[in-house]
């Protein structure tokens, strides 16, 4: 390709393929936040949102997408897996309001003729018919030559026979999956490089699967051979190891191809967010681009050289996918990453003092214990013997209750500003009810916001002792800044209320 600009096409199928991911579900108002999230927000190009025929609650989602779709102009973007089956799929799509069917044909002569029983002229004969009938419902149709990579492989006289026969219908795409990720970028090249070569006027959509790992490598091998669209997964959900990941895929497309897409970086990481809300599968902290760590320098010599003329940047810029530069505190820290925090709160030290919080950072970080930015107060107040946190907000009692059918209970009576308070309230655990009831106070009782809890996490160490130590990270987010405060204690309740009594005293000061 050279340094030549080339258009891609991204199609992504999250809310079809993505929701094969096992254990992943989306309701039908998810399905539709995500496809607004990722028409409007990132602007990928289409969506695939279902395959025709599931379920009443997928046609209830297919239709509540459609109908907003309809209302913004953006229908001809949005489509639906269908069958093979004569009016069947074509009709459930009609009804679900979609314009565009992404039809499943078989791209392997096994596939043809071991799954459907029949010939491959049977097979073509069966899919033209239901072309036809798609042109007169008014439905654009685009084809999945499902298995096509086998086919290649081992049949490849009955893919070009499958081509030759549905050239000159009014099918919009052809799209070749390497439907169980047998393909590495040596092969999936040669492959896209004799479709192209065949057919050189038809427009071709790669659709990766991660079996080997190769999902984004395969994905750029066929930009490579001319493939003009591509099939993408936010944070790679998919079936077994999943697709090529958006995120990944734009970054490299974009700094290492050259190649021009739609996509809005700056708002992966948010989308990203939410679609690991809604499916429940966590992303990893070093998934690249949106990982939470991918961005954080953990080395001092890291840090020292970014100090330098950024000596240890590369194009990937978190500011391109709304995100900062952070640098780990940790016994691998050196005085540059602590003055890099430092300057974040708008603190100083000098060398003496510095020495001592970088010892007692290294410290903590030998018994494997976590130092985020928001611990850096607390470690210098207590080295220094300094007041660097006036504690402004102080527990003084909890109770909380937890009986067998009966919602816990929390009171509380807390000091603020040297003024006492008690509220007490219900909730779906001892914890949720302690933050309710603390809400009560911040926004009842002093008309002031409350933060907003992002993520709970929690680390029990192994070896099974009841009385081990559980550390708390609670990510919250307040006045347009997101922040991590942690507790440590025997019991996981407590350990989550020192974490948000220290949230407290951050937000006071």
């Amino acid at each position: 390709m050279g340094r030549k600009s080339v258009q891609i096409e991204l199609m992504d199928t999250t809310l079809r393929d993505g929701e094969q991911t096992s254990g992943v579900s989306f309701v039908p108002h998810e399905k539709l936040m995500i496809a607004r999230l990722l028409l409007e927000e990132l602007q990928v190009d289409r969506i695939e949102v279902a395959s025709a025929r599931v379920s009443d609650g997928e046609f209830d989602a297919v239709k509540m997408i459609c109908d907003w779709a309809a209302r913004r102009n953006m229908l001809h973007r949005v489509e639906v897996l269908g069958f093979v089956d004569g009016c069947t799929s074509l009709k459930w799509i009609q009804e679900a309001g979609c314009r565009v069917i992404n039809l499943l044909c078989k791209g392997s002569l096994r596939h043809c003729r071991e799954q459907l029983k029949k010939t491959p002229e049977e097979h073509i004969s069966d899919i033209i018919a239901v072309v036809n009938y798609a042109d007169e419902m008014d439905i654009a149709v685009n084809v999945y030559l499902e298995d096509w990579s086998n086919g290649m492989k081992d049949s490849p006289e009955y893919v070009f026979q499958m081509m030759d026969s549905l050239i000159n219908t009014n099918i919009k795409r052809f799209m070749l999956p390497d439907t169980l990720g047998i393909l590495n970028p040596l092969e999936t090249l040669e492959f896209i490089r004799k479709m192209v070569r065949h057919y050189p006027g038809k427009h071709f959509d790669f659709h990766a699967h991660n079996d080997y790992d190769l999902a984004v490598s395969n994905v750029l091998a066929a930009v490579l051979g001319g493939a003009k669209g591509l099939h993408t997964t936010i944070n790679g959900l998919g079936e077994r190891a999943g697709n090529a990941p958006l995120a990944s895929v734009q970054a490299i497309l974009k700094d290492h191809f050259n190649a021009i897409t739609n996509i809005d970086e700056s708002r992966l990481n948010d989308v990203s967010r939410v679609v690991e809300s809604y499916s429940g599968i966590i992303i990893p902290a070093n998934k690249p681009i949106v990982g939470e760590n991918v961005f954080t320098q953990v080395a001092g010599v890291h840090a020292d050289g970014d100090n330098k003329s950024n000596l240890y940047c590369n194009d990937l810029l978190p500011e391109r996918f709304g995100r900062v530069r952070e640098y780990a505190l940790g016994k691998t820290s050196g005085k540059a990453n602590i003055r890099k925090n430092l300057e974040s709160l708008g603190l100083e030290l000098d060398e003496e003092s510095m020495r001592k919080v970088t010892e007692r950072i290294i410290e903590l970080g030998d018994k494997k214990e976590l130092v985020t930015q928001e611990d850096l107060p607390y470690i210098i107040s207590d080295v220094l013997k300094q007041e660097g946190m006036s504690n402004k907000v102080k527990l003084k009692s909890y109770f909380v209750t937890l009986a067998h059918k009966l919602r816990p209970m929390a009171t509380l009576s807390i000091e603020i500003d040297g003024k006492l308070y008690e509220e007490s309230s219900s909730g779906d655990g001892q914890y949720d009810a302690f933050v309710r009831a603390l809400r009560k106070i911040y926004k009842v009782t002093l008309g002031r916001n409350f933060p907003m809890l992002l993520n709970y996490a929690v680390t029990i160490p192994p070896g099974g002792r009841t009385d081990a130590f559980v550390q708390t990270v609670i990510t919250w987010s307040y006045d347009n800044k997101v922040f991590r405060t942690r507790g440590l204690d025997a019991d996981q309740t407590e350990a989550a209320i020192k974490a948000t009594i220290k949230m407290l005293n951050i937000i006071e000061e």
